[in-house]
């Protein structure tokens, strides 16, 4: 495969835009087929979308995607043609699916760097002789054309409307203006009927996009909607700058006096719109969607919020200085404040920026569903709560995978077959419920789902087998043994297939979800359904800690974890057998954990009464962290260890480190690996 030069612009601009009308084309033949069928509207859509693909592509010399997607675009331009057309709606919903695919897997080439290099023949005959077959059974020899001459829009219009010309320029940089020309004429197919554009040959002619650059995109067309329809629908062109929309001539049928008033009065009005937008500086035909909203790559993000993480650092070097040690500066201190006000707030602005709602990762569930239902037979519907909740754009990469598998093993185990759940008396259809909200500094997602539930003496019955138990069956709560599913290895399933029992797979769905200090928890009723519940942070980069010091060592505990801190008796300390050391609070035994063993720390205070305990917390399992002192809480900005560190040796119970405002390097605690240990 050939190595492309990732950092071009026009394909970074051709992949983004690519991936969003394929998510966009994929969602609607879900929702087509959930309907029953594709409406008009759907078939309007998805021919437009298909064309943009091909006419992106094309213009890229991507030419596998372009011919697939001109393949589809003369289908469904065949089908729009003849509103009484006889056809499998659920084929013709596979079919485009299996372009969807294609393309997708195309464009993962691209963001690797990689020439696009799939095979499209097999895909292509399939759509041909979907084609071929369409033609037979409804009777008809003649081939179908690409071009959208025929439109049901065009035959209500008749010959009646008002001629409306339009100017549009598109944003300097946006590139492939042509394209963009190309996609607001077939916008207008599905309410009007365009007379002529200019330039003519938008496609073919390379230098089409400069004339447009120079002269604007002219397009003249009729149309029964009224003006602000006409403006509403130009508006929402993508890389909108400027655009003037004129009405040429009312009613062609009539080129009388009355026509002529009607046209000036409306040019009067229109003028005297030009004017207000003068006097107010508002721009009157202009997209806010295009106008306030544009894509930055996330990479410049992250640099941000780097040099954000900075200037945290940086304040805190400035506002700790041991120079300023005992000194009274009041107006220095106010200054300080509102340095740090002005921090926070450009810190909760750049996470705001990052912050993406759950939508798309959301609704990508509904293809696992569909797949899934037809090579298993079921019958399964998803239903999506709180999907517009907002997470940090780096969390969402790393809960996709989890969710995927989480669904796909819903189906798959928890889901029962249509017989058996009309002899349990539960509705034919199963049903998955997908759910997200926020709660605190954290966010909530449920995958629920109403099937059989989870069997505990099956998932006892494996682990035993498997040698995963790790105390007492007896000792065990039901909790502890439904997270017996997500050990690497564990399944339930007799009969290993494509998609798996609960457990292949989940070891997976606990390791991504754990590497960004999340949590997972298992909820089950028995015939009546389960539910797993994944807890994860808002976000990554920035943290408030507790910051304790061990010898000469400083560490940070993030603060979300921290139950609270208390100095001990002698007489609460208690040892067992074995020398474990606990300490008993408001009677709990709670295991200690001597941090300065863990981490080979010298340091004098080695009784409990001359230091001070830290109780933390993590999935409900608790442990207190014996240390030399508090140093107090601070915001700190969560580093990677280097990786001439983590090359050498992986660091056990260590999350990351940060920088202190003494410009001391303070390791950040991971609860979990010390609870893991001190189990």
């Amino acid at each position: 495969m050939a190595k492309q030069n990732t950092g071009d612009p026009l394909v970074e601009m051709f992949i983004f835009e690519t991936s969003q009308t394929v998510e966009l084309l994929e969602q609607i033949v879900l929702d087509s087929e959930s309907a029953g069928g594709f409406s008009r509207d759907a078939l309007n859509e998805t021919f437009r979308l298909v064309h943009t693909i091909k006419g992106s592509s094309a213009m890229m010399n991507y030419n596998e995607i372009s011919l697939l997607s001109h393949k589809i675009e003369d289908l469904f331009s065949y089908i729009r043609e003849r509103d009484s057309l006889k056809y499998d709606s659920s084929s013709l919903s596979d079919l485009v699916l299996s372009v969807v695919d294609f393309i997708k897997s195309e464009l993962e080439k691209l963001r690797e760097g990689i020439e696009p290099d799939g095979k499209p023949d097999k895909l292509a005959k399939k759509i041909d002789g979907f084609m071929k077959r369409l033609k037979k059974n409804n009777g008809s020899s003649t081939g179908a054309s690409s071009s959208p001459a025929k439109d049901d829009t065009k035959e209500n219009i008749g010959g009646s409307g008002v001629v409306y010309e339009a100017t549009i320029f598109f944003e300097d940089g946006c590139q492939m203006e042509n394209i963009r020309a190309f996609d607001v004429v077939h916008r207008l197919n599905g309410i009007a009927l365009v007379i002529s554009h200019f330039p003519v040959e938008l496609i073919e002619n390379d230098q089409s996009s400069e004339t447009i650059k120079k002269d604007g995109f002219k397009v003249i067309f009729k149309s029964e909607k009224e003006f602000e329809d006409i403006q509403n629908l130009l508006m929402r062109t993508p890389f909108l700058k400027d655009i003037t929309v004129n009405a040429v001539n009312e009613m062609l049928e009539q080129q009388g006096e009355d026509s002529k008033k009607e046209k000036k009065a409306g040019q009067k009005n229109n003028q005297a719109k030009q004017e207000q937008k003068k006097e107010t500086g508002v721009s009157e035909i202009q997209s806010p969607l295009t106008s306030n909203i544009i894509s930055v790559n996330i990479v410049k993000l992250d640099k941000l919020l780097d040099l954000a993480g900075e200037m945290v650092i940086a304040e805190a070097m400035l506002t700790h200085n041991p120079d300023l040690a005992g000194l009274e500066l009041p107006n220095f201190t106010k200054t300080a404040q509102h340095f740090r006000k002005i921090i926070d707030e450009l810190q909760d602005l750049i996470m705001s920026i990052r912050m993406v709602p759950l939508t798309i990762t959301f609704q990508k569930m509904n293809r696992i569903v569909h797949d899934m239902n037809k090579k298993l037979g079921k019958d399964t519907r998803l239903v999506l709560i709180g999907e517009d909740t907002e997470v940090d754009k780096n969390i969402i990469e790393h809960i996709s995978d989890p969710l995927m598998h989480l669904v796909r093993n819903s189906i798959d185990h928890g889901i029962e077959p249509k017989e058996v759940r009309l002899k349990k008396g539960k509705p034919e259809v199963g049903t998955i419920t997908l759910e997200a909200r926020n709660e605190g500094s954290e966010v909530l997602i449920i995958v629920r789902d109403d099937g059989k539930g989870f069997d505990r003496q099956k998932i006892l019955e494996h682990a035993r087998n498997k040698n995963l138990l790790f105390k007492s069956e007896d000792e065990m709560t039901d909790k502890e043994i439904y997270s017996l599913i997500f050990m690497p290895g564990f399944s339930t399933k007799d009969k290993v297939s494509e998609y798996s029992g609960r457990g292949v797979g989940m070891d997976v769905v606990m390791n991504n979800i754990q590497a960004i200090g999340g949590t997972v928890h298992i909820e089950n009723q028995p015939d009546v359904g389960s539910a797993i519940t994944i807890k994860i942070p808002l976000t990554l980069a920035i943290i408030t800690g507790m910051n304790i010091k061990v010898g000469e060592s400083i560490y940070t505990i993030p603060i979300k974890e921290v139950k609270e801190s208390f100095r001990p008796k002698q007489s609460d300390i208690i040892v067992d057998p074995d020398g474990n050391e606990m300490v008993m609070v408001r009677g709990e035994c709670y295991p200690i954990f001597r941090l300065h063993e863990r981490f080979n720390v010298k340091t004098d205070i080695t009784d409990f009464e001359d230091g001070i305990f830290v109780m933390v917390e993590h999935d409900n399992k608790f442990l207190c962290i014996f240390a030399d002192c508090l140093l107090g809480q601070q915001q700190v900005v969560v580093k990677a260890l280097p990786n001439y560190i983590t090359g050498v040796k992986k660091i056990r119970c260590v999350a990351g480190c940060t920088l202190l405002g003494d410009g001391s390097i303070s390791l950040i605690i991971n609860v979990r690996d010390l609870l893991s240990l001190s189990r």
